[in-house]
């Protein structure tokens, strides 16, 4: 059964609001579309009283404004009760879950009307525990750089894509839209979060590697995918399983396997390089990074023990 039939006609028409309406990002749907179906596999699954059945294969696709019309404010606590201790979703996926439902329920309430009261107004968010994000440090970004073999194949596309992540604290799906048409001098046009437009400056080592991978880059296997950046081993342009995987395959070479790694740590990097090296203020940072609220961006404001320390040893009284 194909996830598209097998979702529910208000769901798919939330979504089709979502994208043509308010011009949500593909991943942004995608996201919605997933935590939605799920909500409505568990509480299918709960009416027919088959709590052994895999909720992956629970057929939603018949649910209709009646099922919906009955949904209640526990349904919801018990399903999110349920990700939390089943699942063993964390905070921050468990706030998506609420972030999408109720989102949902507030397009059924004001845009269909189909239900008398939003039930979801009252569903909190759960509480998130702020971390430290992870990053690479600037020695260790230049010592995964400095690693990449220049007798491999792909070194000049890999240590471009490494190039424009650290320079530049691109999103994965940004870097992978990336167009030849998109790079007007030093000026990259990327297209962000809902579709929205912003535009970054490239450095002189970010022209370089992109003047250098240009120079082996292959052509496309048909006009379409040529007008991409970055191709695969098969000239197609490049998928963001395929950027994650070369990634992490870096980072391992240069021997930092203590944490894991991924295209948005790089983005955590460039970000906290940026700030703590480039004299970014958090405005012009909020700006590069393509952040709606600042409050996001305060996230890469962190400061690291080697400063503390350093802020401690400065102090006049430390040396009695």
């Amino acid at each position: 059964m194909s996830t598209e039939s097998n979702t529910p006609i208000r769901v798919n028409e939330f979504l089709n609001y979502l994208k043509n309406i308010k011009g949500r990002s593909p991943n942004t749907v995608k996201g919605y579309k997933s935590n939605l179906n799920l909500l409505f596999k568990y509480l299918v699954s709960l009416k027919e009283n088959t709590p052994g059945t895999d909720i992956e294969n629970v057929c939603i696709r018949n649910v209709d404004d009646t099922f919906i019309k009955n949904i209640t404010l526990m349904d919801l606590y018990n399903f999110l009760s349920y990700v939390d201790e089943v699942r063993k979703n964390g905070s921050y996926s468990r706030a998506r879950l609420v972030a999408a439902i109720k989102s949902f329920f507030l397009f059924l309430h004001s845009k269909l009307k189909i239900i008398d009261e939003n039930i979801a107004l009252e569903l909190e968010f759960p509480k998130i525990e702020k971390r430290l994000p992870v990053y690479l440090t600037l020695d260790q970004a230049k010592a995964v750089l400095n690693s990449m073999d220049k007798t491999k194949r792909y070194y000049y596309r890999d240590y471009c894509i490494f190039t424009l992540f650290l320079n530049c604290g691109m999103r994965l799906s940004e870097l992978c839209g990336i167009k030849i048409s998109d790079i007007r001098g030093d000026l990259l046009t990327i297209i962000g979060k809902g579709n929205k437009q912003r535009t970054v400056y490239l450095n002189s080592e970010c022209l370089k590697s992109i003047h250098d991978y240009l120079n082996v880059r292959g052509r496309g296997n048909t006009p379409e995918e040529d007008k991409y950046l970055f191709l695969s081993r098969i000239d197609k342009r490049i998928s963001n399983r395929g950027v994650e995987k070369l990634v992490k395959k870096h980072i391992e070479n240069a021997g930092f396997t203590d944490k894991k790694y991924t295209p948005h740590k790089l983005r955590h990097s460039a970000a906290t390089i940026l700030y703590k090296y480039g004299n970014a203020d958090i405005r012009s940072l909020q700006a590069i990074l393509g952040h709606e609220s600042i409050a996001t961006t305060e996230l890469y404001t962190h400061v690291d023990d080697e400063t503390l320390r350093n802020v401690i040893k400065s102090n006049p009284l430390s040396n009695g």
